[in-house]
């Protein structure tokens, strides 16, 4: 699995090989509240055919209809939501303003310099010249944004978010799995060489030596997510007791709320202030009744989500208590 952005690009490319039209839509700036940020890929073949989202939908169906009104290399801009009645065309929200950038012939060298250095695992600055469309790609910062200037368009490209995860268990397949599809760089500490022997999600990087060692190496950032789910308190404790000092965004450890509560009590033996040990997520995720390993894993992301987007939720078993009360 992938993030959208990465299967944008990749069709594009394969398209242009094949012979075919692509053009390349990028959301360039919006204005009050958007379907989709600055940054967000569309890539639209020559029959129609669409990878990627720059809205909800009827944005889409305009650009495919007007597809031939844009050639050649350089860049041309189109604006929606001006006015209240094309908010209400194209299902923007009330007030929502969007600009794309559209680019109809982007040469295939271009598409196969950036998509190498995005596999390489690095957070790439796509510079578009837009008097003559041509790119320039440079290393970026992940919490650098897009920026629409008057001679120039950048967008960021790569995992500008990092995950480590500490046990190689089944929820942490998953998660793994689930997590590079919304932008996370992923990386596994697992100390114990059964469990690395048996991990197979592709494009996850192993940090070697003990979780504590590995969280210092890792040099927690506020993008980054830490996650501990080996079930093993030994190594579980070792990370957090490092992880819930450093600056990452978010700190979580499955378990039940037995086990969490245990857990706490155990951090507060050592040199933790009640206000590091309360930055602990546990059980992390949303209580949504996940039991199985990909449903814990998705309880975990959409708790992720929400909290990376500002988003307060109520907890499912708090909330039907309230209502039996």
């Amino acid at each position: 699995m992938q993030s959208l952005d990465l299967d944008v690009l990749e069709n594009a490319l394969a398209w242009k090989r094949a012979g075919r039209k692509a053009w390349l839509v990028t959301v360039a700036q919006t204005f009050g509240a958007s379907p989709r940020p600055p940054g967000s890929l569309l890539a639209m073949r020559d029959d129609g055919i669409l990878v990627g989202s720059v809205s909800g939908g009827c944005i889409e169906d305009d650009l495919v209809s007007r597809r031939d009104e844009y050639a050649g290399r350089t860049p041309r801009f189109a604006a929606y939501g001006v006015t209240s009645e094309e908010a209400r065309r194209f299902g923007l929200p009330c007030g929502g303003q969007l600009e794309v950038i559209v680019e109809a012939e982007v040469p295939v060298p271009d598409l196969e310099a950036l998509l190498a250095r995005i596999a390489s695992g690095e957070v790439i600055g796509r510079r578009v010249d837009l008097k003559s469309g041509e790119w320039t790609i440079a290393p970026a910062q992940p919490t650098d944004e897009c920026e629409r200037a008057v001679d120039h368009f950048t967008s960021i490209h790569g995992p500008r978010w990092r995950m480590l995860i500490i046990g190689a268990s089944e929820i942490a397949h998953y998660l793994a799995e689930v997590a590079s599809t919304v932008d996370y760089q992923v990386f596994v500490c697992d100390p114990r060489e059964e469990y690395r022997t048996a991990w197979r999600v592709a494009g996850t990087k192993f940090v070697d030596g003990m979780p504590d060692d590995a969280v210092l190496a890792f040099k927690p950032d506020g993008h980054t997510v830490i996650l501990t789910v080996s079930h093993d308190p030994k190594l579980d404790d070792m990370a957090l007791l490092t992880a819930l000092k450093s600056d990452a965004f978010y700190v979580g450890a499955v378990g039940s709320k037995q086990t969490s509560a245990e857990r706490r009590k155990r951090l507060a033996e050592f040199d933790l202030t009640s206000r590091e040990i309360a930055r602990l997520r546990g059980p992390v995720g949303l209580s949504i009744g996940s039991r199985t390993p990909p449903e814990i894993a998705v309880s975990i992301l959409a708790d992720l989500i929400a909290t990376r987007n500002g988003v307060m939720l109520e907890k499912a078993d708090e909330a039907a208590g309230r209502k039996r009360a």
